[in-house]
């Protein structure tokens, strides 16, 4: 059973190359001026970047493993220069649960399942 733990630090430069790589060049993602004057306050990181950086830490336990679905939210935001703590249990064989925590105040800014084979 897997249980997996990591802290990462968003950083603007990242939110900018997902941007660059996924389409998703959303103001709110990638110009600080705009997002500045949001109820945010500052660039908010792409939910798909999160999960991504979970599937990273997945793949580095076990190489070569398969997607076969996934359901996620997107509770609260994560921020460039706020770090978070990811989180990957496997609660089932091939079942995983998957969050990502702002360490500042807890709030969940991704929760969510995988199914693996």
């Amino acid at each position: 059973m897997l249980d997996l733990r990591a802290t990462w630090t968003p950083a603007q430069a990242e939110f900018d190359a997902f941007a660059g790589v996924s389409g998703d060049d959303n103001a709110i993602h990638v110009d600080p001026g705009y997002s500045a004057r949001t109820g945010f306050g500052r660039t908010v990181s792409h939910g798909m970047l999160i999960y991504a950086r979970l599937w990273a830490l997945l793949v580095q336990a076990r190489p070569g493993v398969r997607q076969l679905r996934q359901s996620m939210m997107f509770p609260n935001p994560a921020f460039a220069g706020d770090p978070l703590e990811l989180t990957i249990t496997e609660t089932a064989p091939g079942v995983l649960t998957l969050r990502a925590v702002r360490v500042a105040d807890g709030a969940e800014v991704l929760v969510g399942q995988a199914g693996i084979a």
